[in-house]
Order: structure tokens, then C-alpha cells, then sequence
């Protein structure tokens, strides 16, 4: 139980929309269905709203659970806690993944746009010199116009990603493999194979789900083919990137680096990645971080709204479509 979380999670005017919606107790915060509380509570719940760290919504809990049509969750992906026995009962399920897309694509642009700055490497220079110097000469070739930067997946935050660089002259490539040349160009960007992308852009940025297929999808091979210089931004999944062969890369000093998401979740307290100075290294922030968890709780009570009203989610998550999610 934590009850404190609602408070910190839930703007005062969210929450009083979620208590006007439905019977809701804000204080009851389960990470625990088998407690007598929360058999309790399951027995006569129509909707589970839920945030990151729900346990599984397996058979068992769903005997407990007569009533249950609906998972509302106020985070991103369902894949942990909604199983294959919520597909079979034919529960609704939605989520708030596309709110948390917004900030994540905030991170990858502001990312994105300092690295063709050479932000990390100006920044060291400057602090070594501490004196005049000509930076026009020396970064003659820096800055974001006609650059060009690699999209790796057209997923929510891919996308929101694409729509978010378009205004600013920049040369966009896009690889997915569900996504067409024509869709590609509907999305601002130019669809090409990944080791293309990789050894075409100035800097790549990765947004594919986390799958058994896409594991080190960005391995040491296509990390070779990245331009002496480039940068690689990953805010998508830790497992996505062979990280000893990106040691090496970002070690050896070819090769920059932004890095939300690692492989484990917390590194090593010897890991070379937190105090390399051509490393940005955050600890899975990029995501909803203070205010911004307020938005996903609005999108939550916003879909109670339409539940409540007999109305279709308008963010529904579809067992079709989990084997290409994050």
C-alpha cells in the first residue's frame, strides 16, 4: 500500500474529477493483489486504473474479479501487468502511452538539436581554454541546418520525434519495417534501410519497442557504420543497443552519445558511461518526470469519462497490436 502516491501523482483538479466519475478511493494504491484489502476491493471493481508497477492481471486476480470490463492505465506500455487472460475475459484496455510520449520526444529533440551543435564538445573545450578562441574555424562544420539524423522506429514518441524536427532544415530518414516509402514521406522523412540510416546520419535516434527481435538491434556492426562524430541518442530501451560495443565507441572518443535507457537498468558504479565527456547519461527520465505525471493522470480520468458515459476509449490498446509495442 502507498497511499501518499495519489497526492504526488494526481493534480487536486484530476482528482476530484476521478472521485466525481466513480466510486474511487484515491488512497488505495495496490502493489499487492492478494491482500485481504485488495480481494476486497477486486470483488467489486468494474475498472482497475493503473500506474507503473501494477502487478499482473492474471487468471487468479480476474477470479477475484467478477466485474471487471476495463484497465485504465496512466502510464505507457500495458505488456507487464495486462496478460493474455484480460485479452480472453475481453476487458477494454487503454492507456496514457501517447501522454507519455511527449515528453520523451521533447528529451530526443533537445538532444538531438545540441548534438549537431556539438554542445558536449564545445563545452569541454571552452572550459579547458578559458580564454578567446575562433570557434567559427574550429566547428566550421557544427550546427543543425541540412544535417542529417536517423529515426529508428516510427512508434508514438518516433513519430511525435519526426513532427517535432520537421521545422528545422534537417535532412530525416525513417526505418521501420511497417512503414512504407509513401508513409514515410506523409511523416516528413525518408524510409531506408537501417544500415543506411545508420551510416548516413549525423545523429540516430532510437524509438523501436523492446522485442526479442529488436534486441541489440544497433549492434557493434551497424555502430561501425556511424560517422566518426555522430551521435547516438537511445530513449527507447536499454536492450536495444549492445552496450559493450557502445562502450568501446563512445570510449575510444569516434562517437557520442545520449543515453536515457541502459542494460541493466542501473549501471555499474564503475561504469565508464557516467564520466565520459562525450556522454550524457540520465537514469530513464525522458519519460513523465514531476508535473508531466500529471498529464498521464488526466488522460486516465478523461477515458473514465467515456467509460462512465458508454463511450470507446479513445487511446484503446489492442491485443493485435501488442507484438509491436513497447
Amino acid at each position: 500500500m502507498h497511499r501518499e502516491l495519489a497526492g504526488r501523482l494526481i493534480d487536486p483538479h484530476t482528482l476530484a474529477r476521478l472521485t466525481a466519475l466513480a466510486d474511487l478511493d484515491p488512497g488505495l494504491v495496490l502493489d499487492d493483489f492478494g491482500t485481504p484489502e485488495a480481494r476486497a476491493a477486486l470483488a467489486d471493481a468494474e475498472v482497475i486504473v493503473s500506474g507503473w508497477g501494477c502487478p499482473p492481471i492474471d487468471e487468479e486476480v480476474l477470479d477475484a474479479a467478477p466485474r471487471l470490463s476495463a484497465v485504465i492505465h496512466a502510464a505507457g506500455s500495458v505488456k507487464h501487468h495486462v496478460t493474455e487472460a484480460c485479452w480472453r475475459r475481453g476487458l477494454q484496455v487503454t492507456s496514457a502511452a501517447w501522454a507519455n510520449a511527449l515528453p520523451v520526444a521533447e528529451y530526443t529533440v533537445a538532444a538531438v538539436l545540441l548534438a549537431n551543435k556539438r554542445l558536449l564538445e564545445i563545452r569541454e573545450e571552452y572550459r579547458l581554454r578559458r580564454a578567446p578562441h575562433d570557434w567559427q574555424l574550429a566547428y566550421a562544420t557544427a550546427g543543425n541546418y541540412r544535417r542529417t539524423v536517423g529515426i529508428v522506429g516510427a512508434s508514438r514518441i518516433g513519430r511525435r520525434v519526426l513532427e517535432l524536427l520537421r521545422p528545422h532544415d534537417l535532412d530525416l530518414l525513417l526505418h521501420d519495417p511497417y512503414v512504407d516509402p509513401a508513409e514515410a514521406a506523409r511523416l516528413g522523412a525518408r524510409a531506408v534501410e537501417l544500415d543506411e540510416l545508420c551510416a548516413a546520419s549525423d545523429v540516430v535516434s532510437v524509438h523501436a519497442p523492446e522485442l526479442p527481435a529488436t534486441r541489440h538491434l544497433i549492434d557493434g556492426r551497424r555502430l561501425a557504420l556511424m560517422r566518426d562524430g555522430a551521435t547516438l541518442v537511445n530513449t527507447s530501451r536499454g536492450s536495444l543497443v549492445d552496450q559493450e560495443a557502445l562502450v568501446r565507441e563512445v570510449s575510444s572518443g569516434r562517437l557520442d552519445a545520449v543515453i536515457d535507457v541502459t542494460e541493466p537498468e542501473v549501471l555499474p558504479a564503475d561504469s565508464p558511461l557516467y564520466d565520459l565527456p562525450n556522454v550524457v547519461l540520465t537514469p530513464h527520465v525522458a519519460g513523465s518526470l514531476g508535473g508531466e505525471l500529471h498529464r498521464m493522470a488526466a488522460a486516465a480520468a478523461d477515458e473514465l469519462a467515456r467509460y462512465t458515459a458508454g463511450l470507446p476509449f479513445a487511446h484503446p490498446v489492442l491485443a493485435e497490436d501488442e507484438h509491436r509495442t513497447a
